[in-house]
């Protein structure tokens, strides 16, 4: 496989894997409001990163508080957003210059921009489904296997 296309694929898992969580949390009744915040994170670092990759500025800080209906909305934005910039001619091997939430100057690659956002994401799913566990509700089920297992991964 090639790397642009494991890159898209991980985003088609991002993707679904943050619709599921959002379907769990609407599902518990009254979501428990770390993993709300958390949900909201994922959706806030997601656009940073993004952003940082187009020269862009972020249209939400790094800690948001959202509501689940507009964690859902920006979900389906950012999915889109990433289909697209992972669509162009963008370079793999590329550096990017950004300053993080500190301020402090940082050069990386877009593939390593690109594989920490993702991990990231999927880190803090994990702290999600563990609160909701520990809250007695039913977590998301979203490892990636089963993902690409259900054709629910392209």
């Amino acid at each position: 496989m090639q790397l642009m296309s494991h890159y898209r694929q991980l985003a088609s898992y991002d993707v679904w894997a943050n619709r599921e969580v959002a379907q769990a949390l609407r599902a518990s009744g009254h979501p428990p409001p770390q993993s709300l915040k958390w949900l909201a994170h994922i959706v806030a670092a997601e656009y940073v990163w993004l952003t940082r990759l187009r020269s862009e500025t972020a249209p939400l800080p790094v800690w948001p508080e959202l509501s689940l209906e507009r964690c859902e909305e920006e979900s389906k934005k950012l999915g889109a957003a990433w289909r697209d910039f992972l669509a162009s001619d963008a370079r793999l091997e590329q550096s990017v210059s950004y300053k993080n939430s500190k301020g402090e100057s940082w050069t990386n690659s877009v593939a390593d921009i690109l594989t920490h956002v993702f991990l990231h994401s999927a880190y803090h799913r994990g702290q999600i489904a563990a609160d909701m566990r520990q809250a007695g509700y039913t977590p998301a089920y979203t490892d990636f296997i089963h993902g690409v297992r259900q054709g629910l991964v392209e």
